[in-house]
């Protein structure tokens, strides 16, 4: 199946307690069906000090569902669902169901 949300997508979350945040993909995990979105997630690390990073508590984004995110419409950034086309020189693009628009164009 072709992927419906990809890294670098700008996504709206559905469900959790940052619902109706939005924010870019950094890293898609489809074996686990989860992504982890820029912002949105946040938990706490206690960390021990390394030779290469300060010890502390950081604040570091975690996985989310794919189920509860969906891609942000081009037009006016509220949740969309994402279909396919072929176009004529042959190409697959997702398009916005809500607009109409490519999503990558």
């Amino acid at each position: 199946m072709a992927a419906k949300i990809k890294k670098g997508d700008k996504v709206v979350v559905l469900a959790g307690r940052d619902k109706g945040k939005s924010g870019e993909v950094l890293q898609v995990l489809p074996k686990d069906g989860r992504a982890v979105v820029r912002g949105v997630n946040l938990v706490k690390r206690h960390t021990k000090q390394s030779p290469q990073s300060e010890g502390g508590i950081i604040s570091k984004e975690a996985t989310i569902n794919l189920s509860n995110i969906a891609v942000a419409d081009p037009k006016d950034g509220k949740a969309t669902r994402v279909g396919f086309k072929v176009l004529d020189d042959g190409r697959k693009v997702r398009f916005a169901k809500r607009s109409g628009d490519l999503i990558d164009g």
